[in-house]
């Protein structure tokens, strides 16, 4: 019990105290956790035969992951981001499509396709937040004076 406490209040403080950037990460690292849940429920059995029970599981780690989606959705800034940020509404919007429909006819494939794009899209967001926070480390460095 005690070990739960503490690994919730460290997810918390992680949470709290990451950057933008950091937190879009964590987004797609959750959805992407998400479509490998949905994936492994969709695995035949050694009968070659899906278990119905595992259904439900399917399209909880589907929903879950298109509650994600829509949560970057809604935090693109469409006038700071402009092209970027309508492509990426865009492109989240199909993502939110293919899972429904994949989530419907337990289609794998749409599930991996859109797990291997959220996948790209989290390593293009790791490049950029590691590069800025790089940059604001110089800056701060940089400035900092002992003199005072």
């Amino acid at each position: 019990m005690a070990y739960k406490n503490a690994l919730s209040a460290y997810r918390e403080t992680r949470i709290k105290t990451a950057g933008q950037g950091q937190l879009i990460i964590m987004l797609y690292d959750a959805a992407v956790q998400h479509l490998d849940a949905a994936l492994e429920h969709l695995q035949l059995n050694s009968a070659g035969k899906r278990d119905p029970s595992r259904i439900e599981k399917t399209g909880k780690a589907v929903l879950k992951t298109q509650e994600i989606i829509t949560e970057l959705m809604v935090s693109l800034n469409m006038e700071a981001g402009g092209e970027i940020a309508a492509n990426l509404f865009s492109l989240y919007t199909w993502f939110n499509r293919e899972l429904l429909e994949a989530s419907i006819s337990l289609d794998a494939v749409r599930i991996s396709t859109v797990r291997g794009m959220i996948a790209d899209l989290r390593g293009a967001w790791r490049e950029v937040a590691a590069k800025t926070a790089s940059a604001s480390n110089t800056d701060v460095v940089s400035g900092v004076s002992i003199a005072g």
